[in-house]
């Protein structure tokens, strides 16, 4: 389900999810079971945990296809993880993210996270009816940067993209 930016910051509001609301979540998790973190470096999920993993907080890798990433062991499903967890933070196709929530609550998640380009409203509610926050459309990464800093005008600095120019060797 595609919903224009408006409408989306319009829902996010009427839940509640205010910046305050976000920097609650941020600053009360520990623990995130991120779903389809995947192993490969250049991924915008492998960007993601690494840097959450840098900020303290504990990653845990839930992808079939790995044994290990960023140097902790990955679960085929979240099933398996057998562990509470704050936060499971999705990976995943929006019409995927309903296949979800049962094992999300299952593993004590108190808020369902579907990142950048994730919309979809029934998993919200339903989310919201198993006692949980959802979030919708955004990123765990840029969320914290941007509300406890390391957002800067350019964006986020992961240190391994730069607009800077090379300097000249003399």
């Amino acid at each position: 389900m595609i919903i224009s930016d408006y409408l989306l910051r319009e829902k996010m509001q009427e839940d509640g999810l205010s910046n305050q609301k976000i920097r609650d979540i941020l600053q009360k998790t520990k623990t995130i079971a991120m779903v389809g973190l995947s192993g490969n470096w250049y991924r915008p999920s492998y960007f993601a945990a690494k840097y959450l993993l840098e900020k303290g907080f504990e990653v845990i890798p839930i992808n079939p296809n790995y044994d290990e990433i960023l140097g902790e062991k990955s679960y085929p499903s979240l099933k398996d993880m057998k562990r509470k967890v704050d936060v499971v933070n999705l990976f995943q196709r929006a019409d995927q993210a309903p296949k979800f929530l049962a094992d999300a609550k299952e593993a004590g998640a108190k808020i369902f996270w579907m990142q950048l380009g994730i919309v979809n409203m029934e998993a919200s509610r339903t989310a919201s009816e198993l006692g949980m926050t959802a979030v919708m459309d955004r990123c765990m990464k840029i969320e914290y940067a941007r509300l406890f800093g390391g957002l800067t005008w350019s964006g986020v600095n992961t240190g391994i993209i730069s607009a800077s120019r090379p300097k000249k060797i003399p």
